[in-house]
């Protein structure tokens, strides 16, 4: 396993649409092991390929006091909640800014398994944000886009401050 390095905001790859991924090749078996290792030193709870810089649908989530970590090839949401809940949420692209974002409590989502059949998980609270949080990023929505225009330029001249080192 290897820790890559995570591309920053507002790197190109974060703002596009990945590719589907082959979930049975031995290659993505490996870069989601990277991804584990990657993203517990980053440290998170959830990280894309895309977030080191390769536009692959492939998402891995270990949730603190979970079930271990959870490996999605080519997630969809295939339903959510009316319900909404409202959590705190950053990137390991963004590091030390979070925000407020508004979601659906509950998704259904759809994605391959690496024996190549596919499965479908439901899930909600923490597991539901990290779930739309990630596939909003494979599919190409950096989760600033999910902020009022207010807040979104606070959470911008905060990160330019922190890159610069004046905070």
């Amino acid at each position: 396993m290897a820790i890559l390095p995570i591309v920053r905001f507002p790197h190109a790859c974060l703002e596009q649409v990945a590719a589907h991924v082959d979930a049975t090749a031995p290659e993505t078996a490996q870069l989601a092991r990277d991804l584990l290792e990657t993203m517990h030193a980053a440290p998170g709870i959830g990280i894309t390929a895309c977030h080191v810089g390769i536009a692959q649908r492939l998402v891995v989530i270990d949730l603190p006091g979970g079930d271990g970590p959870h490996v999605y090839a080519n997630p969809d949401i295939i339903w959510q909640s009316a319900e909404t809940s409202t959590q705190e949420e950053g990137s390991v692209s963004m590091p030390g800014i979070h925000a407020p974002v508004t979601r659906p409590t509950c998704v259904k989502v759809r994605y391959d398994r690496p024996d190549g059949t596919k499965a479908e998980d439901v899930a909600d609270g923490l597991l539901a944000t990290c779930l739309q949080h990630e596939i909003d990023q494979i599919n190409g929505v950096f989760w600033l886009k999910r902020l009022s225009r207010l807040r979104r330029e606070r959470a911008l001249k905060r990160y330019v401050k922190l890159e610069r080192g004046s905070i």
